[in-house]
């Protein structure tokens, strides 16, 4: 990889591309596992120790992406002290009757309770959205203002895994892949297509917009008919660790990385194609 962003107070890494730029972000919003010092204390130990609901080692599985000219932003703190992909004033994402955790989550998935003591109130949670939330949506915003100087369109790819079941959300196991574009809201239907056929291109089962349409990130930054476009892409995490022991496997992983490389190669292409999208 190329330098990472050091400043220890900053709630997310940048790596910049070490290949020529090409007009790709990818967003890792929830594989941190930090808490800070200020923080920490706050919690039952367990969930410091080990936050379940992360989605461990995402940024790892992109790690290839600056090699391919595809700037990489993730994040550093847990989900649990704010999620960074849920709207910021708190509207559901969804209201089928799933669990959804809060902004500032108070709960686990597996509706186990967070905290020592209460939950943290609005003034608190204001904290965190100044400290954490923002300056996160800041860089995505940036990150895609310089590429849309250089590029004519440009992707955000929000990059995410989930347990293969997690029954307070889905009564069934979840597919090996989930693309997310809020029913086609968020991309170009070209990208989507073209996301689909190669995501497609391998052993894994696709859904389309079920049961992920794209978080609050996919929703909010993707503005096709402003030449920036958004996917998410959820993924099962036996594709590339073992659940149990919470462990990386990079044989594993091998299979994955190949198809999202050469997924994010060809979108780089048609971005930066003179075909109309």
């Amino acid at each position: 990889m190329s330098s990472h962003r050091t400043d220890t107070h900053s709630p997310y890494h940048l790596v910049h591309p070490t290949a020529p730029l090409r007009p790709i972000l990818v967003s890792v919003p929830h594989c941190g596992t930090a808490f800070p010092d200020d923080l920490r204390d706050l919690y039952l130990p367990q969930h410091t120790q080990h936050p379940d609901d992360t989605d461990w080692f995402v940024h790892q599985l992109y790690d290839f992406a600056p090699s391919i000219g595809i700037t990489l932003l993730y994040a550093r703190y847990s989900r649990y002290v704010i999620d960074i992909n849920r709207d910021p004033e708190g509207k559901p994402l969804y209201n089928d009757g799933r669990v959804i955790t809060e902004l500032v989550p108070s709960r686990t998935f597996a509706d186990q309770p967070l905290y020592l003591g209460p939950p943290p109130d609005q003034h608190a949670i204001q904290d965190r959205k100044i400290r954490y939330f923002e300056p996160y949506h800041q860089q995505i915003r940036l990150l895609l203002t310089q590429l849309r100087q250089q590029f004519p369109r440009v992707l955000l790819w929000d990059a995410h895994s989930i347990r293969r079941y997690v029954p307070t959300i889905r009564p069934q196991p979840f597919p090996d892949l989930i693309l997310g574009d809020q029913d086609g809201k968020t991309a170009a239907p070209a990208l989507i297509d073209l996301a689909q056929t190669h995501l497609s291109n391998g052993p894994y089962a696709l859904s389309h917009n079920d049961p992920f349409k794209g978080g609050y990130i996919t929703r909010h930054f993707g503005r096709p008919d402003q030449s920036v476009h958004a996917l998410q892409l959820e993924m099962a995490k036996t594709l590339y660790m073992d659940e149990d022991t919470t462990t990386y496997d990079p044989t594993r992983a091998q299979t994955i990385r190949q198809i999202l490389q050469n997924t994010l190669i060809v979108l780089a292409d048609l971005l930066e194609s003179s075909v109309t999208l």
